[in-house]
C-alpha cells in the first residue's frame, strides 16, 4: 500500500503537526505499507487560487501543467491521508483550492449521461484526520454533519472513494482533551490498517 499525506496547518509546532508524525511513526512500523509520501501545502507554497480566463479554462483544469506533479501524487497512492483543522464546520481554504483544482473533471471524474459522473478513482481510500476547537458532537448537531457530507458524499463518493474513515476530534484546546489518547489512537491505526 502507498499512502499520501496531505497536511494542511500553518504551524509545525500545532497538534496537527503532532498527528502528522503520528501518522508517519505508525506508517513506518506497517508492513502492508510499501512507501508514505508527504505534501504539506504551506511548506509547499501551494496555491490555492483559482484562476479561469481565455488563456485557463476549468475545463482544461485535468491538463495544467502546473498541476501535473500533484496529479502523479494522486495517482500513485492507493490511500490518501488529509490532516486539517475544521475552521467554521469545514476544512481550511488552502485544502479547499487543493481540491478545488486536483479533483477536476476528466481526472478525478467524467461526465456521463445521467445524474452522476464515472468516479475516475476508484479503488483508493481515504483517512480524514481533523481537529477543532468545539466538543466533537458539535458538527453533529449543530451542522446536520456538514463536514463529513461534504467531504464523504459530495467529493469522495462523487469521485469514485468509497472507502473514508474519519478521525474528527473535537475539544482540541482543552486540557480535558484526550490529546495524548487520540494521537496513539491514530498512530495505531496506522500501525495496523492493511487496505
Amino acid at each position: 500500500m502507498k499512502i499520501l499525506v496531505i497536511y494542511t496547518y500553518p504551524n509545525h509546532t500545532s497538534l496537527c503537526y503532532a498527528f502528522l508524525e503520528k501518522v508517519i511513526e505508525g506508517g513506518n512500523e506497517n508492513p502492508n505499507i510499501k512507501a508514505l509520501k508527504v505534501l504539506d501545502l504551506y511548506d509547499e507554497g501551494f496555491n490555492p487560487l483559482l484562476v479561469f480566463n481565455e488563456h485557463k479554462r476549468r475545463r482544461d483544469m485535468h491538463l495544467d501543467p502546473h498541476l501535473n506533479k500533484y496529479r502523479e501524487q494522486i495517482t500513485w497512492a492507493d490511500k490518501i491521508v488529509f490532516i486539517y483543522p475544521i475552521w467554521w464546520g469545514r476544512p481550511p481554504a488552502m485544502l479547499m483550492g487543493y481540491i478545488d483544482q486536483l479533483f477536476a473533471s476528466n481526472f478525478a471524474y467524467r461526465d456521463k449521461k445521467g445524474l452522476l459522473p464515472e468516479g475516475l478513482l476508484k479503488g483508493k481510500s481515504v483517512v480524514c484526520v481533523s481537529t477543532m476547537k468545539g466538543p466533537a458532537n458539535y458538527p453533529f448537531f449543530w451542522l446536520n454533519n456538514a463536514h463529513k457530507i461534504l467531504m464523504k458524499r459530495a467529493l469522495f463518493n462523487f469521485v469514485g472513494i468509497r472507502k473514508v474513515k474519519f478521525f474528527e476530534f473535537g475539544n482540541m484546546e482543552s486540557p480535558k482533551g484526550n490529546q495524548i489518547k487520540k494521537l496513539e489512537k491514530v498512530c495505531c491505526y496506522f500501525k495496523n490498517v492493511k487496505r
